[in-house]
């Protein structure tokens, strides 16, 4: 039986491909996907033509993007990133036939996996598999954001997720899938506050359902609005830490514009554009702020060790089960057959559809 596997082949047109199956080989095992995940960030930016990857190259030896050398070039065959599979078929003692794996290799409905070559995580069996979109991947991301946010504190002496955010009045900008992840994850290790602000309501509907507080930021200033609520002490209000979690410059700017003095923005998003919205000479400069990229290519430096993405992954999956009931019926907004995710994507990236995560149901 062929795979199908959806194919980004320019801005805005997306399709099902069909594939043949690669043949199963000493050493390797095959999955048949159940539910794939979208990302509303990564994959639409090349369903949108945004992705800095289609003008240039990242060379990895300097850490400085090439202009004029596209790394990527349509069509674009392996998109997204949160996947879940039962295994059909296996040869080698690695993974047993019937296990549920979580794994990241793109929106398609199987898939040829060496376990020396790619990511696997196999998912418990009281975990609704689901939720397991999130375990190899996009879960990670979050809490990785966590452990910045503990780094920040503790540097190289980090105990737990919770040292970044316990006891601690925290923000979250942008609620979409990453910010309402990584507020549930700084409330269930024990933050102080939670506070997500976004302008969608339908969105700040569903952070208020996992426990968090929620602002309209287009309701007044929302700066004034925190700095009101929080404060430690003469000249010192604000939110301890914030998490960035919206790709837009405004975005941080608002995240800086948030924080006490010397406080740290954890950024999780990506930027696709320029900057021209972000004051550094105002908030950032006068409060002595920083701001902390925490993308999932790096955990802080001196915790690699310790923190591999095997545990990031078992902290999403300790994470997930236990807000099991709010992320399916608040996160998880449209469950789509496969067979619509083309259409999906280009509503997706049109805005003419809007949801706060949408998995592919195969």
């Amino acid at each position: 039986m062929s795979e199908r596997v959806i194919v980004v082949t320019a801005p805005q047109h997306v399709e099902i491909r069909e594939q043949e199956p690669a043949p199963l080989r000493d050493g390797t095992f095959r999955v048949a996907t159940l539910y794939s995940g979208v990302s509303a960030g990564t994959e639409l930016s090349y369903v949108k033509g945004t992705n800095p990857l289609l003008s240039a190259r990242l060379d990895p030896e300097l850490g400085l993007f090439v202009p004029g050398e596209p790394a990527q070039a349509y069509p674009v065959e392996r998109l997204g990133y949160m996947e879940v599979g039962q295994v059909t078929e296996s040869a080698t003692p690695a993974v047993a036939e019937g296990t549920v794996v979580a794994m990241a290799y793109g929106h398609r409905t199987g898939y040829l996996a060496d376990p020396l070559v790619d990511r696997w995580v196999p998912l418990p069996a009281d975990l609704d598999p689901m939720l397991g979109v999130y375990v190899a991947h996009a879960g990670p991301i979050c809490a990785n954001g966590l452990l910045h946010a503990a780094a920040d504190v503790f540097g190289a002496g980090v105990r737990d997720l919770g040292d970044g955010v316990r006891g601690r009045r925290v923000a979250v900008v942008g609620a979409g899938m990453i910010g309402l992840l990584t507020a549930a994850f700084a409330i269930r290790h024990g933050a102080d506050s939670v506070l997500v602000l976004d302008e969608t309501s339908r969105r700040r509907d569903v952070a208020a359902a996992l426990g968090c507080a929620v602002l309209d930021p287009a309701a007044g200033d929302p700066a004034v609005a925190v700095k009101s609520r929080w404060r430690r002490g003469p000249g010192d209000r604000g939110a301890d830490v914030v998490f960035q979690c919206r790709g837009r410059a405004s975005a941080l700017h608002l995240a800086t514009r948030l924080l006490r003095p010397q406080g740290t923005v954890v950024d999780l998003a990506f930027y696709q554009g320029g900057a021209g919205e972000l004051r550094l000479g105002e908030e950032f400069h006068h409060n002595g702020l920083s701001v902390r990229c925490a993308q999932i290519g790096r955990v802080p430096r001196g915790l690699a060790a310790a923190w591999d993405r095997e545990r990031l992954s078992a902290e999403t999956i300790s994470m997930v089960r236990e807000c099991a009931a709010g992320i399916l019926r608040h996160v998880v907004t449209a469950v789509v057959p496969f067979d619509k995710g083309p259409e999906l994507l280009r509503d997706l990236a049109s805005r003419t559809r809007q949801e706060v995560a949408t998995i592919l149901e195969c």
